[in-house]
């Protein structure tokens, strides 16, 4: 059987593990892109004393891949808030206008489901619920891998779509909205551990019945945890170590309380971010007819291939929106 300590111990490394593999995910580009520094300028030094097409073209392809890797560092400096390293959950919840809407939130699922995977995230389906007809009425999924919300967290808002509807027999244009959120995902158990020293400990003679040696001794125990001002006392025990041991768990339940208190708290000012899911809120726009173009609003980035980022490609508009709005402060 592990010792105590063992299990703790083995925590301890898998996050050593961890933040070492997240260190080696800057310096080596940087030292990859060092060495093709280093190549480009000896290059350079050959084209200069004799110019060659073949040189040429490669120093060229070194060019881009360095301008890429600087490109990719650049983008990860702004991937510096306390939760961006984290899994996300995202959710997509339909507007009004029913059946289109509807729909509209099932092609946003499939276009992010599609972008994790090309991604290399895994995508677990938490929640969905279908719609009577098509569609979805919404749906919760959460997406594994590193700094997954730290992207994602780009896609919050409202979605707009402009198409004629499929489910229209005469046709029309019809306008669609359906909200994004995103949640970093941290550790379902909240772990309770006291200090020591961080307790005032106080014995009293217990009160009421119990007995003469109830009376005469104090075996009561009052514990009052200082950095919240949480106070707990026991006194049903004859002994004051049982009353110690008793009033612990009542120290420990009260301060399980305020943890789960504190994050919906967090969570109540992370949901009141949301809008209204309709006109004058959207983030971005997906018009498919009578034009083709995706159009976020936040960065001015248009991209004419609808389809191609209904596929998932949404690397460009998440690239615009971090480097505009560069990393947010740690909490």
């Amino acid at each position: 059987m592990a010792e105590p300590g063992f299990w703790d111990s083995q925590e301890r490394a898998q996050e050593t593990i961890a933040e070492v593999n997240r260190l080696k995910g800057w310096i080596q580009p940087w030292h990859t892109a060092q060495g093709k520094v280093g190549t480009l300028t000896e290059l350079a030094e050959l084209l200069e004393l004799e110019p060659d097409e073949e040189l040429e073209a490669e120093w060229v392809r070194e060019l881009e891949a360095v301008e890429a890797i600087l490109e990719d560092l650049e983008l990860r400096t702004m991937l510096q808030g306390e939760d961006d390293p984290r899994d996300a959950i995202l959710t997509v919840q339909p507007g009004a206008g029913g059946l289109e809407s509807q729909d509209w939130a099932e092609m946003l699922l499939r276009m992010y489901t599609r972008w994790a995977e090309q991604n290399g995230f895994s995508v677990s389906v938490l929640d969905l619920q279908p719609g009577e007809e098509a569609g979805i009425k919404g749906a919760s999924v959460e997406i594994k891998g590193e700094y997954a919300y730290g992207y994602l967290r780009a896609e919050k808002g409202v979605h707009r779509l402009v198409r004629i509807s499929p489910f229209d027999a005469q046709a029309r244009r019809h306008t669609s909205f359906a909200s994004v959120f995103v949640y970093p995902l941290v550790d379902d158990e909240i772990e309770i551990e006291v200090d020591e020293s961080d307790l005032r400990v106080d014995t009293f003679r217990a009160s009421g019945a119990g007995g003469q040696h109830v009376n005469k001794t104090d075996s009561a125990i009052r514990l009052t945890h200082e950095p919240t001002g949480i106070v707990v006392s026991c006194q049903q025990e004859r002994s004051q170590h049982k009353n110690r041991a008793t009033a612990m768990k009542m120290l420990k339940a009260a301060l399980y309380q305020r943890a789960l208190e504190e994050r919906e708290a967090e969570k109540a000012a992370l949901e009141s971010t949301k809008t209204d899911i309709g006109w004058g809120h959207q983030i971005r726009s997906y018009v498919f007819q009578p034009y083709t173009m995706v159009n976020d609003h936040r960065t001015e980035l248009k991209q004419s291939d609808v389809q191609a980022v209904m596929d998932g490609r949404l690397g460009p508009f998440i690239e615009a929106f971090l480097k505009q709005h560069g990393a947010p402060q740690a909490s």
